[in-house]
């Protein structure tokens, strides 16, 4: 007598199976996992226009590293020459609390290599211009001095 598996076992195994697969991909699978872990303990963020797959994901982990107040993470993904620690630490002060909260990222302009984007704070209808760009074949951020704007009506 020949058993077919049930729908259920099927579901799992596949599940198993794929869960493997995506573990030998490109990336690390430390980084991978760390960037699982970010994902699931952080608000979702919200967004609109056309991020790329690189935009999204440094736009991504700009507003994470500001909900937790990680400012040597903030600033390892400056893009330009300097120290960005004093920086970092003023968006920290400026966005921390809002960056717990509801953030929708309004992506721009085309970004195949530079992105404008505007952060939505819900919390203080505060915004704040970005620009996201590819600098080493890496996606980064130019950190500016914040500049926390009243959303218009």
């Amino acid at each position: 007598m020949t058993r077919t598996p049930r729908p259920a076992a099927l579901t799992a195994a596949l599940a198993l199976s794929l869960g493997a697969l995506s573990l030998t991909g490109c990336t690390s699978n430390d980084e991978q996992l760390a960037y699982q872990t970010d994902y699931a303990n952080h608000q979702p963020l919200r967004a609109t226009g056309y991020p790329t797959v690189g935009s999204l994901r440094t736009v991504q982990q700009i507003v994470w590293h500001l909900a937790d107040r990680d400012a040597d993470a903030l600033a390892a993904l400056h893009t330009e020459d300097g120290d960005a620690n004093s920086t970092a630490q003023a968006w920290i002060k400026a966005y921390s609390k809002d960056a717990k909260g509801q953030v929708t990222a309004d992506f721009l302009d085309e970004g195949s290599a530079r992105q404008q984007v505007v952060l939505h704070f819900a919390a203080s209808h505060r915004t704040q211009e970005i620009t996201v760009r590819i600098n080493n074949e890496t996606w980064g951020v130019v950190l500016d001095r914040p500049n926390p704007a009243k959303e218009s009506p």
